[in-house]
């Protein structure tokens, strides 16, 4: 049989054995989401948090203490930040409904007059079509495999799971982490602990940076609106804070509420420049601070950043845009720390055996080197 036919033989069935593993674990993840997605946010929060718990601990903290700290601060920020955004909104909507139906109207007048000459019918026509579009976009990230449970009781059940696992990841991560090591074989062990260790620092660094990036591009917005006399300022800058943790797609989506708004409190030569302020601040962070910042934290190219993120939104909604980038980072990191083999104590020795080149790039199992070698010297 030809080496060629060989060669793609084996990586076929390779390949066809890696592909039903990951269908396999996607099935599962989809089945125990409401497990996942909460253990997933419980990770990412941790590590910020585990720094700050080692800082504490170091300057000689009671560890509960310093983990009740971490853990009470970070819900007093997210509770302040949910606070003043529905203040601000409450305060800043009254008149709303009178304000849309006036902004309506002009817009009404605008498109009716030269040069679009479009009548009543055709404006309602055009605004039908709009929000059906839009409907049917949204479910992409409204709903999808993993979408959080929709009532209030798997909602609450997630924030309760989300909160007791990083208990106790603060209290005993490491434990948990020497845990799982020891379920590996123990020829495994050394390769998987470093791999682990070099994923949670990606993580960590990852989470550290999307915070700069998200702050840089609430407050760009939000001074943008606030400069421009676009109304709630503030909770546009929190919205926006909150929606650039989905890479790419969260800021632009709430960089166009802020356009909206403008729209509706202002005018629409407000709007055109709060777009402009909005687009100005997206391709300051895809240009300079997703290269520059993410990709050195995280080590994905900015064009893996947008496929990943595409590839989640599509298969797993909101949660899906929200953790594809950390994983597919951790994913990288230990994949090509195993790769490197610098966790392994010496160089393998080598051995020639009589295939080709082309056929010694399929991988072998595990052991097949030994034995090889072993044959080798008994028929000398």
């Amino acid at each position: 049989m030809p080496p060629g036919v060989r060669l793609a033989g084996a990586w076929s069935w390779r390949l066809l054995v890696i592909a039903a593993a990951i269908a396999v674990l996607i099935f599962l993840i989809i089945q125990l989401r409401l497990i996942v997605i909460p253990l997933l946010v419980a990770v990412l929060v941790s590590a910020l948090l585990v720094p700050v718990v080692a800082f504490l601990v170091r300057h000689r903290w009671p560890k509960g203490l310093a983990v009740a700290v971490a853990m009470t601060g970070t819900l007093v920020i997210v509770a302040g930040l949910i606070t003043l955004a529905t203040t601000q909104i409450a305060e800043g909507t009254s008149g709303l409904s009178a304000r849309l139906s006036e902004s309506y109207n002009n817009l009404k007048g605008f498109l009716s007059a030269a040069p679009f000459n479009l009548s009543e019918t055709d404006i309602n026509s055009y605004v039908q079509q709009g929000w059906t579009a839009l409907q049917n976009d949204s479910q992409v990230f409204i709903s999808g495999a993993l979408s959080v449970g929709t009532t209030v009781g798997h909602l609450l059940t997630g924030l309760l799971l989300a909160l007791f696992s990083l208990l106790f990841i603060l209290i005993d991560g490491k434990t948990i982490w020497a845990w799982i090591v020891r379920l590996f074989p123990k020829r495994a062990q050394v390769a998987v602990n470093g791999a682990g260790i070099a994923g949670w620092t990606t993580l960590g660094n990852f989470a550290k940076v999307q915070i700069l990036v998200a702050s840089i591009d609430a407050v760009g917005i939000g001074l943008g609106a606030a400069l421009l006399g676009v109304p709630l300022a503030v909770p546009i800058g929190i919205l926006v804070f909150l929606g650039s943790f989905i890479p790419i797609i969260g800021a632009v989506a709430t960089g166009f509420v802020a356009v909206f708004i403008a729209l509706i409190f202002n005018s629409w030569v407000t709007a055109l420049l709060m777009l402009g302020v909005v687009l100005l601040v997206q391709q300051v962070e895809g240009h300079v601070l997703q290269p520059l910042i993410m990709g050195t934290a995280v080590k994905v190219h900015p064009l893996g950043v947008v496929l990943v993120v595409a590839a989640g939104a599509l298969l797993a909604g909101i949660p899906g845009a929200l953790f594809a980038v950390p994983i597919a980072a951790v994913l990288n990191v230990m994949t090509s720390y195993l790769s490197g083999g610098t966790w392994r104590g010496g160089t393998e020795a080598s051995a020639t055996t009589a295939s080709s080149m082309l056929w010694r790039t399929v991988p072998r199992r595990p052991g097949y080197r030994q034995r090889s070698i072993q044959i080798n010297h008994g028929k000398h």
